[in-house]
């Protein structure tokens, strides 16, 4: 079953076009004001460097969200990165758009850095965060919280042709186009299940823990986390999308 948000507040792709420009307008001041007060040009480390691609193993800054925003507009760009991450994928050929469903730069996932317990396909930024999110937030969390890594990764789909909510009428869902991934639970190492349905709420205080960790943590990647706190179409999974709005719920 496949459910997404009803209605997030939409982002101004304008505002944040300005200012990641503004950004990257001062860091290159400073640089020069740099060069020109100790006669040379100040190196900047490739993680805070705005102008270098992005890479998986880069810490976590607000230069990843930027520079994960240009991979939408740059598909061998975003190939690039893609090769380098742990995700074995192949290429799906597109699918022209008929009623707001259809397929463009799309991947089909059959493992990542964990298992699945079924292939997925993704546009080609939503399997570069899904990448980003397990090996800053995914793995580091369960090994902080329970000592031992995620086996495999139980999602409930990616591409749907369908409205938000399986509505009648209404806007095309981002799993319209596999913009979007919902996510049920996690089996450990150990073989210990965690769901969202039963363990959101739940008396195993690791297990809370664990899961709002990782919503908390997917927001760094995702542009829209959905979680149970969202609304009760959420009761039993996290809803991860790369589209035009902005929540982490």
């Amino acid at each position: 079953m496949q459910t997404d948000q009803p209605q997030p507040q939409r982002r101004s792709r304008i505002a944040r076009v300005i200012l990641g420009r503004l950004a990257l307008s001062i860091l290159l001041g400073l640089g020069i004001v740099g060069g020109l007060i100790w006669g040379e040009v100040i190196a900047i480390p490739n993680r805070l460097n705005p102008f270098t691609p992005l890479r998986i193993a880069d810490d976590v800054s607000w230069l990843t969200r930027l520079k994960l925003s240009r991979l939408e507009r740059d598909g061998a760009q975003c190939r690039a990165v893609l090769r380098e991450a742990s995700v074995s994928h192949r290429s799906v050929p597109d699918r022209a758009m008929e009623q707001g469903c259809g397929l463009s730069d799309a991947v089909e996932v059959s493992r990542s850095s964990v298992g699945l317990n079924q292939e997925f396909t993704a546009t080609c930024p939503l399997a570069v965060a899904w990448a980003l999110f397990e090996a800053h937030t995914l793995r580091p969390a369960a090994r902080q919280h329970f000592g031992q890594n995620v086996a495999r990764v139980t999602h409930f789909g990616t591409y749907a042709c369908r409205n938000v909510n399986h509505r009648a009428g209404g806007r095309r869902s981002e799993h319209a186009t596999a913009n979007a991934i919902d996510i049920a639970g996690f089996v450990l190492a150990d073989g210990q299940q965690i769901t969202v349905k039963a363990d959101w709420a739940g008396s195993n205080a690791h297990r809370v823990a664990f899961l709002r960790a990782l919503r908390g943590g997917a927001c760094n990647f995702f542009d829209v986390v959905l979680s149970p706190d969202y609304n009760e179409a959420h009761h039993d999974h996290f809803h991860f999308d790369m589209g035009s709005y902005r929540a982490c719920r």
